[in-house]
């Protein structure tokens, strides 16, 4: 008798470490992070003189990665960067500005013309990457050329696959320090190049939804 309690809890023992070992093998699946981003700097050299003649643009990109949600001077560990109205990716080829940094990742975007609500899933047939003949996140702002203030065009969200295949969207929300409600020209003049956003990051690779 007690050698058949002695196989049944065996039994029972074996067939629970055999469930906890498979629960062991299932993939962690990590939340997706809502984040906001203020007063991100992107300086540049250059653009125009006094008299309004155009000048080369130099100066370093600031660097930003979704996976830690900072900036950073790494060489390749970036997704997107900035500088001015500058918006590049690290994926594709250089458009052959200065000081561009080397591209090393398979990042790629689109623009999509909606809210950060409505997108839910990437659309992986419109991705593009940067290219000689451009930036893919160039057309993200309008421009007043009479007072030269910069607004982010409303309802335009950015879509992107970061350099090693994930996702995020991003609304940038303003271009000035501290996202000024009313932006005069002395902000425009003294202020600018400080970007405020909003940002989702799907921190699982292959995942193309943000639910």
């Amino acid at each position: 008798m007690k050698t058949i309690k002695l196989l049944t809890l065996l039994t029972i023992f074996i067939g629970f470490s055999s469930c906890s070992n498979d629960d062991d093998d299932d993939p962690v699946i990590l939340r997706v992070e809502s984040e906001s981003v203020s007063n991100l700097y992107a300086p540049q050299e250059g653009g125009f003189d006094q008299m309004g003649n155009p000048l080369p643009i130099t100066g370093e990109f600031t660097k930003f990665d979704f996976s830690s949600g900072t900036t950073t001077t790494s060489t390749t560990d970036w997704d997107i960067a900035f500088r001015g109205t500058n918006i590049i990716i690290n994926g594709g080829t250089s458009f052959g500005a200065t000081d561009e940094p080397e591209r090393t990742g398979n990042a790629a975007a689109y623009m999509e013309n909606s809210t950060m609500a409505n997108v839910l899933e990437v659309d992986v047939q419109l991705l593009q990457q940067d290219s000689a003949t451009g930036y893919v996140l160039s057309n993200w702002y309008d421009y007043n050329p009479v007072n030269h203030i910069i607004t982010p065009t409303a309802g335009k969200i950015l879509v992107i696959r970061t350099r090693d295949g994930k996702y995020a969207k991003v609304e940038i929300l303003s271009y000035y320090k501290d996202n000024p409600a009313e932006i005069t020209t002395e902000i425009a003049t003294n202020d600018a190049r400080y970007y405020t956003f909003n940002y989702v990051n799907q921190p699982n690779e292959g995942v193309t939804t943000f639910e």
